[in-house]
């Protein structure tokens, strides 16, 4: 990929999930957001020949963006065995297209994955329906990698520097962005609404 827009004007054509689950607080993570997150993980050498974990990858958004930008290896992980099948439909895409890096795709909780990464790419849920869902993601990537990136609501900085520090990681960037939801469950009035979020990346000092 030549520039950002590229990354996401590629990325908004991956298949969506087809259904979302309300207790996962699955949202799909928007096409330029994710760009973002990847390009910048990207330009500060965190992807190049790098292994990742994208934790609760849903479609394979972020992990599929790390493949694009020369990750050597992937791996996808998620609760949902329905998102993991669209998440392998987009990477067969991909690789039809692009000479990749390797890939494995699990279907399992992520606190169990137990291998050593470079780098984590998550999207957690943000706590709304599992109180505090998001912090299990953060201390499963603080554990199997030196840079995490994450996006969490902007509201709930002073909650994840907190998590940060217990496991001696800094918060190197964060950058507040727009997360754009779409009308996805029934309590949903609106078409869209757009929500405060920080992507932030971590690292160990």
């Amino acid at each position: 990929m030549r520039s950002k827009k590229e990354l996401a004007v590629y990325l908004s054509k991956l298949l969506p999930l087809e259904s979302h689950d309300l207790f996962l607080e699955q949202y799909s993570t928007p096409s330029e957001l994710a760009a973002e997150l990847v390009w910048d993980a990207h330009m500060k050498g965190d992807l190049m020949g790098r292994t990742i974990l994208d934790a609760g990858t849903g479609s394979g958004i972020l992990g599929i963006g790390a493949l694009l930008m020369g990750a050597k290896q992937v791996y996808f992980i998620d609760l949902d065995q329905k998102a993991l099948m669209v998440c392998e439909a987009n990477v067969k895409k991909v690789e039809d297209e692009y000479h990749i890096g390797s890939y494995t795709i699990t279907h399992q909780d992520i606190v169990l994955f137990d291998e050593e990464v470079d780098t984590v790419l998550t999207n957690p849920p943000f706590g709304t329906k599992q109180k505090h869902a998001d912090k299990r993601f953060l201390e499963l990537a603080f554990t199997v990698a030196p840079v995490v990136y994450s996006i969490h609501k902007t509201s709930t900085y002073v909650f994840i520097k907190a998590i940060a520090k217990d496991y001696t990681m800094n918060i190197s960037d964060k950058w507040d962005r727009k997360f754009m939801l779409r009308n996805q469950f029934h309590f949903h009035k609106k078409e869209k609404k757009y929500i405060d979020v920080t992507i932030y990346r971590f690292n160990k000092p």
